[in-house]
């Protein structure tokens, strides 16, 4: 309980305690953290990192054996960001779950539809637009009539009302209006759940880190998802000597495999898994931007290393970017699409004039004017 722990404060500051080193298991650090930070240099150790010799496991034996490491200097402290950037990483994620679960509602009324009989998801790419919510709700009403239905779309859709209509015959019994106007309902609670959350974050983020927020809204993949950056990363990159050591952390660099002189494949590094699937997101978005150079290097990749590796190496290039905004305040700069064949142009000279020398040309390469 908490007075237990102030107690297990001041008998710790009675015996000149001035660091203290504890395992990270989930959620349960953080009341010990809570109470003791103000007073000491708690470090926070990776229970991976400290596992002592197989069978001597026991409670004290642990706390023993951190102990012993803590005063020979053997264990580094985990990255714990301040009080403002852990509150905004509660909110960032806490706002990630509440767009999985309207998704997941969203799947669950497409899937009652299908039991309906109803096939609007074969004609409509979004059932979810503003054609398919009018549809909706006119079906929620009882409205049976699939041709007015039909002259409700909107847009393109209504080049396609013949198929509509044959779409929105359908057998709809009362059970799946029920569930639908349920899940309708909690879609609505969560979204506005949602925008609570976005002004709250906005609110945090015009307060305190403002400028860092602009700045990385100038990498074209990232736009309004920066404060993502900012709660999983913070905005101190001091506390990273070099990119690398960020690129570790997040797990977006791959480990070492490597025996009897021979280098294997390896994976990825285990790392903050919130910040490594948003990167890998960002890469998405990156691969489809025309015109920049996180797409160039991304089509530079996935022919020989395949979708996902390249994404996770366009990740990386964007944490290395995300690292130098905020370590050194400048906003992104794009190197364009031809930057990579700029850098390497003397290699790819060489690679088409062998190519073509193998299909027996005789090739004599100029530079023009």
């Amino acid at each position: 309980m908490t007075n237990d722990l102030i107690r297990l404060k001041q008998w710790l500051k009675e015996r000149g305690i001035t660091h203290v080193a504890m395992e990270s298991t989930g959620v349960y650090w953080k009341p010990i953290f809570n109470i003791l930070e103000d007073t000491f240099e708690v470090m926070l150790v990776n229970a991976r990192h400290v596992k002592n010799v197989p069978g001597r496991k026991t409670d004290v034996k642990d706390s023993e054996w951190l102990c012993k490491l803590l005063r020979s200097g053997l264990i580094t402290g985990s990255f714990i960001p301040p009080k403002e950037i852990r509150e905004l990483r509660d909110l960032t994620r806490y706002k990630k779950k509440l767009i999985q679960t309207v998704a997941s509602e969203k799947q669950r009324i497409e899937k009652i539809l299908e039991d309906a009989n109803i096939k609007l998801s074969s004609v409509v790419s979004d059932i979810f637009g503003v054609s398919g919510i009018i549809i909706i709700e006119e079906l929620m009403k009882g409205n049976r009539n699939t041709e007015v239905m039909a002259e409700l779309s909107k847009g393109r859709l209504r080049r396609r009302k013949e198929e509509l209509t044959e779409a929105l015959v359908g057998h709809i019994e009362e059970h799946h209006t029920f569930m639908i106007r349920a899940s309708l309902g909690h879609m609505k609670a969560t979204e506005a759940i949602l925008t609570a959350l976005e002004q709250r974050i906005q609110e945090i983020i015009e307060s305190h880190y403002k400028e860092e927020y602009d700045l990385l809204k100038t990498i074209p993949s990232v736009q309004n998802s920066a404060s993502v950056i900012i709660a999983e990363m913070g905005v101190n990159m001091d506390l990273f000597p070099t990119e690398r050591h960020l690129a570790s952390w997040a797990g977006m660099s791959p480990g070492n495999n490597e025996s009897a002189g021979k280098k294997k494949p390896g994976t990825t590094t285990q790392g903050n898994k919130c910040l490594k699937s948003v990167l890998t997101e960002f890469a998405w978005v990156a691969s489809r931007m025309k015109g920049t150079y996180l797409r160039s290097k991304y089509q530079s990749l996935v022919g020989r290393r395949g979708k996902k590796r390249a994404l996770v190496a366009v990740g990386h290039k964007i944490l290395i970017m995300c690292y130098h905004i905020l370590k050194y305040k400048v906003p992104c700069k794009e190197l364009g699409p031809d930057y990579l064949d700029k850098h390497k142009k003397d290699r790819t000279i060489r690679n088409y004039i062998k190519k073509l020398t193998g299909l027996g040309f005789t090739v004599t390469a100029n530079e023009a004017a």
